[in-house]
């Protein structure tokens, strides 16, 4: 069998080979040195040859030339870049029109550096933690001042997305709010944020919007549902919540047609304050086979011996008579449906992201929270991009058997 031919060596391997060679690296920095050490050479010859595209002859060209423009030495300047601080010799023209684009005039920054400190701000990170990771990285400093004024460039952008306009139709709905702390003029002061999670029609997240208030009540909801009206939404199918005071009745007023629904998990957490420890396991248990019955027939006899058996701790059990109505309409929709309405796991994962970005100390305004969440947002909408929902194709086929449902779902997707 006849040997294949040996491969030609690409020409990064030829560089790569040639750089070994010459500087003889032994340690991986050494190697990243190195690369820095040619990363300016590099440029400064892409901005040679933009210079000479520019004229329209080469460095040293002989031949004639049809401009009257000519080089012009040089300027030093240092810049910023991925590679660390570098001292740059950039090319010059008489008449001054020579605009280079691998290092744009007054730019002391190519590094993308802001598109970095937006992310790592968005992470939750703190100004002194993202000046020291841009120090041990790229070897130049940048102050606390500089990534506020970088961080505060977005404020516009904060604003155009809470008054950006929303889909038409959202099956499901999803509310928690959590707390933070705002420096007033008498001091810091806790403020509630609420966040607005929502499904889609074709399964995909969206976080509607972040409002803060000081207070919940029914007006209070009525102005969020108001808005989110304004901005386009016509129908919502479920709300997923935790007996937040006010919301039902605020949600209703706006959304006539949209269910209600208090979380399964909050129930259960506010029922099991009354029960001792060592009974806890078999209370969980017993009240289990109430909202995870296979139909509501099975419920109502699993919640009659459930409150025959727990009699004795009337505090919990009250938790769950005042709020069976909500496991009974679990029960008029299919499994997958049920699985995706009875909690708010949703967007308490959503807001557990948020507190990444919230327990660094009180934010100087309002402002600057919306800043911080939003940034958040953003790295999370990254990770949900393109993914929807899991089995959404089950719910959405069960959602297609309730005829009012059907009707209401496919008006929105034939939009």
């Amino acid at each position: 069998m006849p040997r294949k031919a040996k491969a030609e060596p690409t020409l990064q391997k030829q560089i790569a080979s040639t750089i070994v060679k010459e500087y003889k690296p032994q340690t991986f920095k050494e190697a990243a040195d190195i690369i820095k050490t040619i990363f300016a050479p590099v440029l400064e010859e892409m901005l040679q040859g933009e210079l000479d595209s520019h004229l329209g002859y080469a460095s040293g060209s002989h031949a004639p030339k049809s401009t009257e423009n000519r080089r012009n030495g040089y300027s030093e300047k240092t810049v910023k870049s991925s590679q660390g601080e570098l001292d740059l010799r950039i090319p010059r023209d008489r008449l001054g029109t020579f605009e280079p684009q691998a290092v744009p005039k007054r730019s002391r920054d190519i590094s993308n550096i802001e598109d970095k400190i937006l992310r790592m701000y968005g992470q939750g990170m703190s100004q002194r933690d993202i000046s020291d990771i841009i120090q041990d990285i790229y070897g130049f400093s940048v102050s606390a001042d500089t990534i506020s004024n970088i961080t505060d460039r977005v404020y516009p952008v904060v604003d155009e997305w809470r008054h950006r306009p929303l889909k038409k139709c959202y099956p499901f709905v999803f509310v928690d709010c959590l707390y933070v702390s705002v420096k007033t003029d008498r001091g810091a002061k806790e403020q509630a944020v609420y966040v607005v999670l929502a499904y889609d029609t074709e399964g995909y997240k969206d976080v509607l919007g972040i409002w803060i208030g000081e207070s919940e009540s029914k007006h209070f909801w009525m102005e969020i549902f108001d808005e989110l009206r304004a901005r386009g939404v016509e129908d919502i199918f479920f709300l997923s919540m935790d007996g937040v005071s006010g919301l039902e009745s605020g949600a209703k007023a706006v959304f006539p047609n949209v269910t209600v629904q208090r979380c399964i998990v909050h129930l259960l957490r506010n029922s099991l304050k009354y029960i001792p420890t060592k009974e806890k396991a078999g209370f969980c248990k017993d009240i289990k086979r109430v909202y995870g019955a296979l139909n509501a027939k099975e419920a109502e006899a699993a919640f009659d011996e459930f409150k025959e058996k727990w009699c004795r701790y009337p505090g919990a059990v009250g938790v769950w008579e005042r709020n069976f109505h909500h496991v009974r309409q679990l029960f008029n929709y299919g499994s997958a449906v049920r699985k995706v309405m009875y909690t708010t796991n949703a967007i308490e994962s959503v807001n557990s992201s948020l507190r990444k970005v919230t327990k660094k100390g009180s934010f100087p305004s309002e402002d600057s929270v919306y800043k911080a969440l939003y940034l958040r947002i953003v790295e999370l909408e990254k990770k949900w991009q393109g993914r929807r929902v899991p089995n959404w194709s089950m719910v959405r086929n069960q959602l297609l058997c309730e005829e009012e449902l059907s009707a209401r779902l496919e008006k929105y997707s034939a939009r």
